[in-house]
């Protein structure tokens, strides 16, 4: 219908009846999907030189609508945020309760791209109630896709994958490909939390497919991509970690290597589609997924350049979340130099003191987020700081451990929870757990709460227990009067077993 109405459209001035609310109608099309914001642009264009002080105030509030989302669309969200806030100001009773679930929903996503998860929670359950009301059974499908993130990032798993499972039974008889996609997307990245990555990437192929049926440089498929690359690397570590010794650890080495260049390749073809979109947040990850690729494969300087440029895309928009994870990639590229460095000791310095400052400063950025991962990643690059060779600082390591295990929750079995895993056991082979008990028995805690004091003590006994008894969890639970899953759940978080999957 809007094909057909191309050339009407596009002739749109602000002298036409109803001509804002028209290009309000169009943005909403624009926004799921219909041609790019460019062809948005070219209509706004024609409203640039509108005399608002004489227009109705409906068709003021229409175009204002408009400008925000086209300054969300931009990555502009600070400005689509005050855009949206003022129309949602004006008197309840003068707007619609279209405009008004409308005005919800995006303000909603443009706090989302802050990583201000409740304000967004907020005003997605506002838009949810308005637009019940409405008769507007796909728009609210659309709504519970984004509501459905905003619950996993609580901690509310089940109720996050029933919400995409009612969103997609509304849609799935309709060709929002792009909604479709964006459901598989979502379950791709809930399930790669839990350590699922086999399981995660299949979503991602899916998603991947619905997006390239209809919208082949679409920034959500570059996005697809960029999750499914960040997987392979996972697969990849959790290979090298499994490798043994010999033939098949050669095997084990050639098929991380291939998976790498899979992974590279994604990123590439991401990155030419943001590109051609000229969405910055977007190449600011494939920057930081590609460097961290480029780190594993031991080619530090590219690995730098990446993270450099990363942070500078970052810095341009003020995106805390992209500036944050730059600088958490830059403070283990420089540790890694730290620790491969072959030149005077001023040199290790040099790059240790850079480590902790990145790490000090992605931390810094997190916190300007309600993102409790991405400060939780921050906290372990800083413990890492802390417990490298030049530094030795087992407290300051210590700290930082628990900080980030604080805000990672029982569902993150990913890399993060395993790596945090590593990181405490080193910590406390290096610390010496006789100093730790000794510590206690004198009653010298530091800021440890009594359950945290328990759980780090559990984490130190059980595992031994668990060897003398041959390995039974039914065992160690008989003899320590546990239940058999906190015994797995201590082993695990101990780094004794593998989360079963």
């Amino acid at each position: 219908m809007l094909d057909k109405l191309s050339n009407d459209i596009a002739g749109l001035r602000c002298s036409d009846p109803h001509s804002a609310s028209v290009l309000l109608c169009v943005a909403q099309w624009v926004d799921v999907g219909y041609r790019d914001v460019s062809f948005l642009d070219t209509l706004i264009a024609h409203f640039s030189d509108a005399p608002r002080t004489q227009m109705r105030l409906r068709d003021y509030i229409c175009l204002r609508m408009v400008e925000g989302y086209r300054s969300f669309a931009s990555e502009d969200a600070v400005r689509a945020i005050q855009i949206f806030e003022f129309v949602l100001q004006a008197e309840p009773n003068i707007l619609e309760p279209h405009i008004l679930a409308l005005a919800n929903f995006w303000k909603a996503r443009a706090h989302r791209k802050q990583g201000e998860y409740e304000p967004a929670f907020q005003h997605i359950k506002k838009a949810e109630d308005l637009a019940s009301g409405l008769n507007v059974p796909k728009l609210l499908a659309v709504m519970k896709i984004h509501e459905s993130w905003m619950l996993f990032q609580r901690g509310q798993r089940k109720e996050a994958f029933h919400l995409l499972d009612e969103a997609e039974t509304e849609l799935k008889t309709t060709d929002h490909y792009l909604s479709l996609g964006n459901i598989e997307s979502a379950r791709g990245r809930f399930v790669r939390r839990s350590g699922e990555y086999r399981k995660a990437l299949e979503h991602f192929d899916r998603a991947m497919a619905l997006y390239s049926e209809r919208f082949p440089d679409h920034t959500n498929l570059a996005r697809a991509l960029v999750n499914a690359a960040y997987v392979k690397r996972l697969v990849a570590l959790d290979l090298t970690s499994r490798s043994n010794s010999g033939r098949a650890k050669g095997a084990q080495h050639t098929r991380c290597l291939e998976i790498c260049r899979d992974a590279l390749e994604m990123l590439e073809r991401a990155g030419e589609i943001y590109a051609r979109n000229r969405y910055q947040a977007g190449a600011g990850s494939v920057f930081v997924n590609a460097g961290y690729l480029h780190l594993d494969s031991g080619d530090i300087d590219r690995a730098e350049d990446e993270a450099k440029k990363a942070f500078l895309l970052g810095d341009q928009t003020k995106d805390h979340i992209l500036m944050s994870r730059a600088r958490t990639l830059q403070a283990a590229i420089q540790n890694e130099r730290a620790e491969e460095e072959l030149g005077e000791a001023p040199d290790i310095a040099s790059h240790a003191n850079l480590a902790r400052v990145f790490a000090e400063e992605a931390i810094a950025l997190a916190k300007l987020t309600q993102n409790k991962r991405l400060l939780a990643g921050a906290y372990i690059a800083r413990s890492a700081t802390a417990a490298s060779d030049f530094f030795q600082d087992w407290e300051t390591a210590k700290r930082f451990a628990t900080l980030a295990g604080d805000l990672l929750s029982r569902d993150d079995r990913d890399h993060l929870s395993r790596e945090l895993s590593q990181l405490k056991a080193r910590i406390l082979r290096a610390a010496g757990i006789d100093e730790m008990l000794r510590s206690w028995s004198e009653g010298i805690v530091g800021n440890r709460t009594f359950q945290q004091i328990t759980e780090e003590f559990a984490e130190i006994v059980i595992p031994k227990v668990w060897i003398r008894e041959d390995r039974k969890i039914s065992r160690v639970a008989s003899q320590l009067s546990m239940s058999p899953k906190k015994v797995r759940r201590i082993l695990i978080n101990a780094n004794a077993i593998k989360h079963s999957k």
